[in-house]
């Protein structure tokens, strides 16, 4: 297999291929012109973040058959471009855990003990010990907003340092946590009860803006906190404003709401604030964990060996791949939709029904995990659910049986334990809907912005709801109530709306009378 390699790895990558007789080139740094006039020769391509591979690099690509991104985020990779022309991408998720982990201790020891300051102090030619006075870990509490791979690691060190550790993670059981000694709580709770706190999530709607100028409120008086996730995740605003008036001991950054930051940003020129330029995964053991992890993949592909890491969809027959494709986006919006109603999942029971269960289904089950987890797992994909769910305890059962009414049925029901949810769907041709929730028949293409509600059936309780999103300017584009039984009880509504309320418009709408609970999902 020839290999061409055009952003920087390390050695150690280029010799393990080129050991197992895999023809490797490197060239670093041109341009798109150029990498389409040689990319024909190759049948693997491996980059980071600096080379671009759009389609028209793709489509130059006669045999190329895996890109590997030496790191995370794929987004320099034109994904359905390499699908459609058979061809894998594959990253190296989970290989700079430790090295991220190791940074947010770093930071934590840096702003409890004052060290940049003290350091600038004694190079400036002053002997000031007693204005350095820090503060010890042992003993306080460590509070872990997100207890995936990089959260777990740095709660296990904490432990090690004697601390107590808090953690926040609605997704992850109380067995996990327990393997770390990390009790879990709600996010107040933990901010309330937290010396440090430390924040180790993905960037997503759900997440944006997480610590708030009405959370920081809520912290510890002389807390500090610490982001090394993404930027955007803290208002640095309001952040700002904390530390300036002793709210906060002091905050420790390594991501930024803009990167690279302004440079007078304002958060700059206080004293207790240590910053780093986003070195979380910057350790030669990361650079070297990710290179070798895409190195292994291409030899695999080379030996004809399953790769591990892949992020899109492998080759599958043409007309089981048609048949089939429908249904993959019909149970990603499935689990989206469970995701929202749900938290902290427990179990999923797929049923195939009719000509569905005639096929390969194992992606229509990795597509509705995809679709319940990519809220809170960056850079989910049909291949990474499946072992994401396993690793967070979530049981999986799949059942094939007879439908009906439909031609296919598609059935999923999820728990987190203490409540489950129901959905059917099915499709016509590439139209995809659901049918059932729960025990209310509906009928309708899950596209857009939805608020999912639960209400007494009794006069007067739509009314209401139209007039509230009324008088907040939210247009109602469409309304379906799914009916059991008889006049009464209690009744699903689903309001397609153009713009998604804002949480203090759903808090609203729960008060009204007859409402009983509301969420909103964008399908």
């Amino acid at each position: 297999m020839k290999v061409l390699v055009t952003d920087p790895i390390p050695d150690e990558a280029i010799q393990r291929m080129r050991s197992e007789g895999l023809e490797v080139d490197v060239r670093t740094g041109i341009s798109e012109d150029e990498l389409v006039s040689i990319i024909p020769e190759y049948e693997a391509l491996v980059v980071r973040s600096g080379t671009k591979v759009t389609r028209r690099v793709i489509e130059a690509a006669k045999k190329l058959r895996i890109i590997g991104r030496a790191g995370v985020g794929v987004d320099n990779i034109d994904v359905q471009a390499a699908t459609q022309h058979g061809i894998i991408v594959v990253n190296a998720p989970g290989g700079n855990s430790v090295s991220t982990a190791e940074h947010t201790l770093a930071l934590i020891l840096a702003v409890a003990r004052r060290i940049p300051q003290a350091d600038r102090s004694v190079k400036e030619g002053r002997w000031e010990r007693k204005k350095f006075i820090g503060m010890e870990l042992r003993g306080k509490t460590i509070g872990v907003i997100g207890l995936g791979k990089v959260g777990f690691e740095v709660a296990k060190r904490a432990k090690a340092l004697e601390m107590n550790v808090l953690a926040y993670d609605p997704y992850i059981s109380e067995e996990r946590a327990k393997e770390i000694g990390a009790k879990l709580v709600d996010l107040d709770e933990l901010l309330k009860s937290s010396d440090i706190v430390t924040i180790h999530v993905p960037k997503t709607k759900e997440t944006e803006g997480l610590i708030s100028r009405e959370k920081i409120a809520i912290m510890k008086d002389g807390a500090y906190l610490i982001n090394c996730a993404r930027g955007g995740l803290v208002d640095e605003k309001a952040l700002y404003d904390a530390l300036k008036e002793g709210k906060l001991a002091g905050a420790a950054l390594d991501v930024y709401e803009k990167e690279p930051p302004d440079a007078n940003n304002p958060l700059f020129t206080l004293e207790n604030v240590v910053t780093t330029p986003h070195l979380g995964a910057s350790t030669k053991e990361a650079q070297i964990s990710v290179g070798m992890t895409v190195a292994n993949e291409i030899i695999n592909m080379a030996k004809g060996l399953p790769v591990r890491n892949a992020v899109n969809l492998p080759s599958m027959d043409a007309r089981e791949y048609e048949y089939i494709m429908p249904y993959l986006k019909l149970a990603e919006k499935m689990g989206r939709l469970a995701a929202s109603r749900l938290r902290a999942v427990r179990s999923v029971r797929i049923t195939f029904r009719g000509r569905l269960a005639e096929v390969k289904t194992e992606f229509v089950t990795r597509a509705l995990l995809k679709g319940l987890l990519e809220g809170i797992v960056s850079n989910i994909n049909l291949v990474s659910a499946l072992p994401v769910a396993r690793e967070r305890g979530i049981a999986i059962e799949e059942t094939r049986g007879d439908v009906e009414s439909y031609e296919s049925l598609l059935e999923a029901e999820i728990s987190n334990g203490e409540r489950s949810i129901s959905i059917a769907g099915t499709c016509f041709g590439s139209e995809y809907r659901i049918v059932r929730i729960d025990r209310y028949k509906v009928d309708f293409v899950p596209e857009g912005h939805y608020v999912i509600s639960l209400h007494e059936d009794k006069p007067g309780v739509i009314g209401r709801v139209g007039t509230l999103f009324g008088k907040h300017n939210i247009n109602i584009a469409g309304m379906l109530v799914g009916r059991y039984g008889g006049r009464g009880g209690v009744q699903l509504m689903l309001l397609l709306v153009d713009d998604p309320p804002s949480d203090e418009v759903l808090d609203e709408m729960v008060k009204l009378d007859g409402i009983i609970d509301a969420v909103y999902v964008h399908l």
